[in-house]
């Protein structure tokens, strides 16, 4: 990934993506709203303000322990609540063959490296000390190591950032308004929470949400409110789409139009100007100009791999394709 942070634009660049905290729900809104050509017209201003349009970073997702969460996300086939899913339940991987993957990844094109439990929170002892000898072993291989482990405290923060972890993924998943509407067993406060242990050990942030789960566009634009609210901003943002899964309360959602995920990464990229905007789960349903679309509006990461944890993302196949029409100096 090259990004231009560190380099002020000269007399002659204008400036279009002022580093802001200030947004109101109302202002985000518009932008959401806004004509979709100008929309991304400006987003793609923005985002060359402060990256390298050509330069797409490939990150790798793996469930390290997989399904029995005690938590109710209406969105999440790994929850225990929701019986009707067919899913088959793993135990913790061991560290030797997690980074035997995250190797094999590498060596497929990825520098990030994501590995998400199906924990509530995380708990001293044994599962968390495999859990950092992962990141350990993958920071070891020169990449990327993020893991997304539910909620921790701060001391598990200095662990983790000890042993070398880059990022933390814990997603806001919606607005503080809708929240209850999708997960009744965590509060936003919860969250916040974790997010904040984080953040007191200089751990990288990634936080984002999910869209297309019968929200409204203004609580699209207040989740994006709360994400522009932080200071810093958090350094990676996913922008996922629902994946309805067969036994969950979201089951018979319809898949949201693409353009609705077009004009959320340009409003992710317009208000957080210096964030990795990362085109995450939902990805399966767009075809090649609908994913291209994302990346002119803004996104700069997409995960790699035939799977997100529990749900199908493009084979590598069509993505290899994918970066083929972008040319060859995507990568």
């Amino acid at each position: 990934m090259t990004a231009y942070h560190n380099q002020m634009p000269g007399p002659d660049k204008p400036t279009h993506g002022n580093i802001r905290h200030d947004w109101s729900v109302d202002e985000i809104e518009e932008i959401y709203r806004s004509p979709l050509l100008e929309l991304l017209g400006r987003a793609c201003a923005v985002h060359r303000d402060h990256f390298d349009p050509a330069r797409i970073q490939k990150a790798s997702l793996l469930s390290i322990k997989t399904g029995g969460c005690p938590e109710d996300c209406a969105y999440c086939p790994q929850s225990a609540h929701h019986r009707e899913v067919k899913l088959g339940k793993e135990q913790l991987f061991d560290p030797a063959s997690v980074i035997e993957m995250a190797e094999r990844a590498k060596n497929a094109g990825a520098d990030r490296f994501c590995m998400g439990a199906a924990w509530r929170r995380v708990r001293d002892g044994a599962a968390f000390d495999a859990v950092l000898e992962m990141v350990r072993g993958v920071k070891g291989l020169g990449m990327e190591a993020c893991v997304t482990l539910g909620m921790l405290e701060p001391h598990h923060s200095r662990q983790l950032k000890e042993a070398g972890l880059t990022a933390y993924n814990h997603n806001l998943d919606t607005s503080p308004e809708f929240y209850s509407q999708i997960i009744t067993t965590r509060t936003y406060q919860d969250r916040l929470d974790t997010l904040a242990a984080v953040r007191s050990q200089g751990i990288d942030l990634c936080c984002g949400g999910i869209i297309g789960m019968g929200e409204t566009i203004r609580d699209r634009a207040s989740m994006l409110h709360v994400l522009a609210g932080f200071d810093p901003h958090p350094e990676s943002v996913p922008i996922n789409a629902l994946v309805p899964v067969a036994g969950t309360p979201l089951a018979n959602l319809e898949p949201i139009d693409p353009l609705e995920l077009v004009r959320m990464v340009a409003t992710a990229r317009i208000t957080m100007p210096a964030s990795m905007v990362r085109l995450s789960a939902g990805r399966t349903n767009l075809n090649r100009e609908a994913q291209i679309m994302c990346l002119m509006a803004g996104a700069n990461s997409v995960f790699y791999g035939e799977k997100l944890l529990t749900t199908p993302n493009p084979e590598e196949d069509s993505d290899t394709a994918l970066f083929n029409a972008l040319g060859p100096i995507a990568a």
